[in-house]
């Protein structure tokens, strides 16, 4: 999905959660997301995934 668009998400899962980032973390996620074609919301549930799993 281009990183333009918002995933289908029941509005009743989802939470927001406000995280800081430094400007380098924020530019690794933003070359990250690119690169996979996913908007930052999608590569941080992505990263996440990996992390916990």
């Amino acid at each position: 999905m281009p990183a333009t668009e918002t995933p289908a998400m029941p509005m009743s899962s989802a939470v927001i959660v406000a995280v800081r980032l430094t400007a380098e973390e924020l530019e690794a996620l933003d070359s990250a997301a690119k690169r996979l074609d996913l908007s930052r919301s999608e590569a941080i549930r992505a990263a996440l995934a990996h992390y916990a799993a």
